[in-house]
Parts: C-alpha cells; structure tokens; sequence
C-alpha cells in the first residue's frame, strides 16, 4: 500500500512533453516543408537538454498515412483524368456535380472495413445510399456525406496535401536533431518514448492526435485512453510540434475541450518550437489567442522554468 501510495503521487507530480508530427516532410527537404521548422527542431533539441532531469514523460504523434489517403491528389481525378493540385479544395458541390472524382478502385484493409457504421452514425443519420446493392461502400456517396459534415462542422473544407508522412519512407521518420535529443533524454533518465499515430485511415483526416475530423472507427474516434494518460499522469502538459496551424493547433484543442477549467494553467504551448503552413499563418495566430483566452500557459523555449 506504502509503494502504490509513492507511486501515485510521482504520477501525479510529472512534467510531460507531447511532442507533435515532428517529421521529416514538415522540415526544409520534405514534401510539406514549412520553411521555419527547422529553428523550432533545433530550439525543441535544445529545450529537451536543458529540461531533461525534470521531464519524466515524452509522448511523440506521427502523422502516419497510406498513399491513397482522401487528402492526396492520387485519391482524386476530374474529368479529364488529371489529379488535383496540391492546396485544391474540394467542397461537397464538387462531388456532387463530378468536378472531382474518388478513385472507383479503392479497396478495403481485409481483416477490418474502413468506415464503421455504428461509429459515422454518431455523427449523424446514414445516407440511405451510402452503399451499393451489393454491400460495397459507394466511394461517391461517401465522399459527398464526408465533405458536407466537414463543411457543417465549420473547421475545414477538403484540403489536398502533397504526399506526406506516408509509412515506411525517410519523411514519416522524426526529423534527426529532435530524435538524437530524444534518445539522449531516454539514455540519461530510463524512460522511453510513447508512441502514438495517426491519420491511417484512408477517408477520413485527423489533424488532432485525439479524434479525426469525421469519426470512422474506433482507430480515429476520440482516444480517451490517450486524453487520460496525458490528463492523470501529467502535472504539467507541455507541447509544440508541427503545425501550428493545424495538428498542434487541434490536438491542443481536443485536450483543452476536455481538461478542468480550473487548472488551463497545467497545459503549456511553447509558441517558438511550432510554426504555421505557410498562408495558414491566421490560424494558427487564432489558436495562440485563443488558448490564451482560454487560460493555457503560453511560453517560449527560453521563459520556461522547470
């Protein structure tokens, strides 16, 4: 009883970093490269030396994503054949006249569909045509049911990203200066990094660690073992990543939604290790405010104190 006493109270009395989507593509080389992530690695590196002693829990997001992901030009022909651009957006009207066509040829994972019906039911009342005669998804009439509850929802239209953090390649790996930091931290004290992807699921996008934007699955649906890992084992939740504007941005968020109002102070952003898509510059100065508002703790890499 004694130990499990002590051990509850060092739960409780722990600094965690949350490190977010630090990878390759999102720094200078990658597909999705914001031009100024490289500082924000290098100042994230040296935050982790200098407060190593006193952070007892790292936890690291990976955008992880297939090839043939809903936000990837390959996903998308018009009518001539040719993929969109990258940056396109592609609104519910576009889908519904044609402008834009999911591929026909998408096939299902075999051990697990994509789309859970119990769980998209959540978020609304199922097209009646959301499948066809012979049980396979209607790849069209999803897309239209998917981009009309982006829209309803009022966070996004459809956003196509260059390629990015696709599994296996060099881009989906952590860019080398944090990780080098990292296994030193993890050297030094005993602890081990904790893992956690995101965004595998081919139809559905998932800017926040926490939930995607349309729930498909249990995969993508709100990770409340994760929010409450991070919420009872961390005394003081410190966080920066890539990017600002969008999966720092909306992870911070889903954490904020759901922790005690009384204690926002707990939760701290360090504004110079994250930075936005370029031309998303906007939203990510609306979070910064916003979290602000809302009571986080806003630093930089050299204000914090342990």
């Amino acid at each position: 009883m004694i130990y499990n006493s002590r051990r509850v109270l060092e739960l409780r009395n722990m600094t965690t970093l949350l490190l977010i989507d630090i990878q390759k593509d999102f720094h200078p080389g990658g597909s999705l490269a914001i031009p100024t992530a490289l500082d924000d690695a290098e100042r994230t590196a040296a935050f982790i030396k200098k407060h190593g002693s006193s952070i007892r829990r790292i936890v690291m997001t990976m955008d992880s994503h297939h090839k043939l992901h809903i936000a990837h030009p390959c996903f998308w022909t018009d009518t001539e054949g040719n993929h969109p651009n990258p940056f396109t957006l592609i609104t519910m009207d576009d889908v519904q006249t044609g402008k834009w066509i999911p591929r026909s040829d998408l096939k299902h994972p075999v051990q697990k569909p994509l789309v859970d019906d119990e769980v998209l039911a959540q978020g609304g009342k199922l097209p009646a045509n959301l499948y066809k005669s012979d049980g396979e998804l209607d790849i069209v009439q999803y897309c239209i049911e998917y981009t009309r509850r982006l829209e309803a929802r009022g966070r996004f239209q459809l956003c196509i990203w260059p390629e990015h953090c696709l599994i296996g390649t060099d881009g989906h790996n952590v860019v080398s200066l944090v990780m080098e930091a990292v296994q030193e931290w993890s050297n030094k004290t005993g602890g081990s990094v904790e893992w956690v992807d995101k965004g595998q699921n081919l139809l559905t996008e998932m800017y926040s660690a926490l939930c995607a934007e349309v729930p498909l699955d249990d995969k993508s649906s709100f990770d409340k073992g994760l929010f409450e890992s991070l919420h009872r084992h961390s005394d003081r939740l410190v966080m920066c990543g890539q990017a600002m504007s969008h999966c720092v941005n909306y992870t911070v968020r889903d954490i904020a939604e759901h922790w005690e109002k009384d204690k926002m102070d707990r939760l701290v952003i360090l504004k110079d290790c994250a930075s936005s898509v370029p031309g998303f510059e906007e939203a990510g100065d609306k979070f910064l405010s916003d979290m602000k508002d809302a009571g986080l703790t806003i630093e930089t890499s050299e204000t914090y104190e342990s």
